[in-house]
């Protein structure tokens, strides 16, 4: 049993690399451009309100 439990996994990888190897390269990179930063994707909106709210203090900041 333990056997085609391994050659099951062996199978589910070599299709896996078949699939990234018929994919073409551009639909990869597309792929990869349209990923969000970590930031956003775990603490969602937050990270980029403070960074907004930041930028706009350095600018008062820098205006006085």
């Amino acid at each position: 049993m333990a056997s085609s439990s391994g050659d099951e996994l062996v199978k589910y990888i070599a299709e896996k690399v078949v699939d990234y190897m018929e994919d073409p390269r551009a639909s990869r990179e597309r792929r990869k451009a349209d990923k969000q930063p970590w930031s956003q994707r775990w603490f969602g909106m937050l990270p980029l309100g403070l960074s907004i709210w930041r930028s706009n203090r350095n600018r008062s900041n820098k205006k006085s």
